[in-house]
């Protein structure tokens, strides 16, 4: 009842949903990346495509945003805790064993790693959907459009260098909340040289 309400709100907002017809059902077993990702509000909205779609979905979410207060929320919503500072924990590892857990889960990551501007995506969401053997689907929310979807299915080659771009040419005519912080050229390979 409640992600009824939380679907209702965002299309109160204004936003329309582009969701392919037909049956998908790598959908629910994937690696689900949102882009572009510039503001908080994106994890409010954007959250909506897999309650719409009744997804088995989990989200990645800095462990510094666990309160007292927020905790029952974010578990409710579906949120897994992660501790990014420590280098002992292996995040990756961590979510593949979801995947071994769940014959159906969605994680939803936002492949930015953060809301400011980045150089480069965290390999993260590659890293997990290639060691859990399981697809990319590509979403997005285009704040020129005022439409967020689901794009295409990728699946992962192994050739991060290759792949990326692939993945990025999708979002080049997609708007950010604030597109100056939405890095169109961000890529996985070191473009500081």
């Amino acid at each position: 009842m409640l992600k009824r309400i939380w679907i209702w709100l965002v299309k109160l907002r204004g936003w329309k949903f582009d969701i392919p017809e037909g049956d998908h059902p790598e959908w629910y077993r994937c690696v689900m990346i949102m882009a572009p990702h510039t503001a908080a509000e994106d994890f409010f909205a954007g959250a909506a495509i897999p309650y719409l779609l009744h997804f088995n979905v989990r989200f990645l979410v800095k462990k510094e945003f666990f309160n007292f207060f927020t905790k029952p929320f974010l578990r409710w919503a579906g949120c897994l805790p992660v501790d990014r500072g420590n280098p002992r924990n292996n995040i990756v590892n961590q979510a593949v064993s979801y995947f071994n857990d769940h014959e159906k889960l969605t994680l939803l990551i936002t492949p930015e790693g953060t809301r400011k501007r980045v150089n480069r995506w965290k390999q993260g969401f590659y890293q997990i959907a290639t060691h859990a053997n399981v697809p990319i689907v590509l979403t997005y929310m285009d704040y020129g459009t005022i439409h967020m979807g689901i794009g295409p299915t990728f699946y992962p080659t192994g050739d991060w260098d290759s792949d990326i771009k692939e993945i990025m040419s999708f979002y080049q005519d997609k708007t950010a909340r604030h597109p100056e912080l939405f890095n169109k050229q961000a890529n996985g390979y070191n473009n500081d040289k």
